[in-house]
């Protein structure tokens, strides 16, 4: 028997059954009332009224035999358990007259039910009881719909094919409006907008074997908040690398080269990953820089944002912005793959923007303040002007540049600018009187690395007399911090060419002499000569 036979049959029996109640008057919708027979001077006890599945497609267990998908709609919310959130497809269907949430889904995610006060049968349109019911419990949760928050009652029932749905109750609460053909839902009812949202949002249906997917990965998985946090990575190419992480707490994976590439200097170039990613649910990946290629070679990366929606090769933007040219190996790690969290979140126009104390202030605007100025006696400013922890001073107004300066400050700090602490670094030809100008060199405070030219009259030369030769001293004897020093100053100026090893029969002591910084100076004892 084919699909639409199928149908044809479960409409006849349906309409079949609908005219054998209305005969009999033994079957009532919910929301009508009527009177009760009368017996025995009593009336009949009132009954619960029960939950009708006016949807054929509620009666389906097999979604394959359904062909026409019109009457409901698939979308994405947000339910708040006691321990953690859960994202899940729900479906929106006209023909259920009460919204209901799966009893294996509550228990699964410590969502918290209550038992309802009357037990509530469900029924199928043609009159038979469904496997969901009966209804002994509901759960009141706070549900997310894009930027649309509340508290939903849902009936507990055990649903053959759903998570949650959200029925004709639902429907009349909100008033949703939905363009069927786009798949678009947007929630703008006087109710919604004075209650649940501050801005109308707009949420898109998803298609329904997507749906189905999520949602058997939700029911069926781990922990939703530990699985949901992995990134997919596919290799589109043999040899590409899928980004790893450093370390267990590192931020970032770092993502790697899948091609050769020499980034010029003061330039840039894309280099190819050989991969593709699915960040996790409600994130997006920014690409950032490794802090040692900034470091040691200046290369940044430019254009970091990869939608959660791109399933595209992953290709990093390097910029050098050093002066030599930086070769890239294919398998060199070049950058950073961070998973971040983002609000989903549309664009509207308004005629008025809420009040702010910075206003419409741009660049700099934070790194001011106002001075409250108040007057104090002398006294309470002498007492005030010896505390070390309080700035006071002398306010000067400069009328033509508008701005007010502090003129003096506190002790602590004249005592610093007056020893020097604060003072600009002036130039050497600024201090050195220009008489003493071919002299500078003799005024730098940094050590001399080099050995002067020769300068007749002002080389230091020592001649030995005829007869005499070197003496032969005794040599000091020298603490272990000034041996420790002996052995720097050897090597230091053998560097730089100043001394050089040689062999002889006698030589002159040294001997160390201490600076006023604390430092040791080497001096020569050439007493014995001559």
């Amino acid at each position: 028997m084919g699909t639409a036979e199928r149908q044809q049959e479960a409409m006849e029996s349906a309409c079949q059954g609908m005219r054998n109640r209305g005969r009999q008057g033994s079957w009532r919708r919910i929301g009508k009332r009527r009177k009760f027979s009368v017996s025995n001077g009593l009336r009949d006890r009132t009954k619960p009224n029960p939950i009708e599945m006016r949807n054929l497609y509620a009666a389906l267990n097999n979604t394959e035999t359904l062909d026409n998908e019109n009457d409901h709609i698939m979308v994405q919310l947000r339910l708040h358990g006691k321990k953690r959130q859960v994202t899940i497809n729900a479906i929106i269907d006209s023909g259920a007259t009460e919204d209901f949430i799966n009893k294996g889904f509550c228990s699964k995610y410590n969502i918290r039910t209550t038992q309802a006060k009357t037990i509530r049968q469900v029924y199928l349109e043609d009159g038979r009881p469904s496997a969901m019911g009966p209804i002994t419990h509901t759960a009141k949760v706070p549900m997310d719909i894009g930027s649309h928050r509340e508290l939903a009652t849902f009936q507990v029932a055990k649903l053959p094919n759903h998570e949650v749905i959200l029925g004709m109750l639902w429907l009349k609460q909100h008033s949703p409006r939905i363009d069927w053909g786009q798949g678009k839902i947007t929630i703008e009812s006087e109710r919604c907008t004075t209650w649940c949202l501050k801005e109308s949002p707009k949420v898109y249906a998803i298609p329904e074997d997507e749906a189905r997917e999520e949602n058997l990965k939700v029911e069926f998985g781990v922990a939703q908040d530990k699985k949901d946090q992995r990134i997919q990575g596919k290799k589109l190419d043999t040899q590409a690398k899928i980004p790893t992480r450093g370390s267990a707490q590192a931020a970032g994976h770092d993502l790697y080269a899948n091609e050769s590439k020499t980034i010029p200097a003061q330039g840039q170039e894309v280099v190819a990953t050989g991969i593709s990613i699915t960040p996790p649910r409600g994130t997006y990946g920014r690409i950032a820089p490794r802090s040692g290629m900034a470091v040691k070679h200046q290369i940044a990366v430019n254009a970091g944002v990869i939608d959660s929606d791109y399933t595209g090769e992953i290709k990093v933007v390097l910029a050098n912005m050093g002066n030599q040219d930086y070769q890239v190996k294919n398998g060199d790690r070049i950058a950073q793959l961070i998973a971040e969290k983002i609000v989903a979140s549309d664009c509207y126009e308004v005629q008025t923007l809420g009040k702010t104390n910075r206003r419409p202030q741009g660049f700099g605007s934070t790194g001011t303040s106002k001075a409250q100025i108040c007057e104090i006696s002398t006294r309470a400013f002498g007492k005030f002007y010896r505390r070390p922890d309080t700035t006071t001073g002398i306010l000067k107004y400069n009328q033509k540049e508008g701005r007010i300066s502090l003129a003096s400050v506190n002790i602590s700090t004249e005592l610093a600018i007056k020893s020097g602490k604060y003072q600009k670094q002036r130039k050497l030809e600024e201090m050195v009187p220009r008489a003493y100008h071919e002299y500078l060199d003799v005024f730098e405070e940094g050590e001399k690395t080099e050995l002067p030219p020769h300068r007749p009259g002002v080389d230091l030369e020592i001649k030995l007399e005829e007869g005499h030769g070197l003496p032969i001293k005794k040599i000091y004897a020298l603490s272990q911090h000034e041996l420790k020093e002996l052995w720097n100053y050897i090597k230091q100026n053998e560097e730089r060419g100043w001394i050089r090893e040689t062999y002889s029969d006698g030589g002159s002591p040294i001997m160390f002499v201490k600076k006023k910084d604390g430092k040791l100076r080497l001096c020569v004892d050439y007493r014995a000569l001559n």
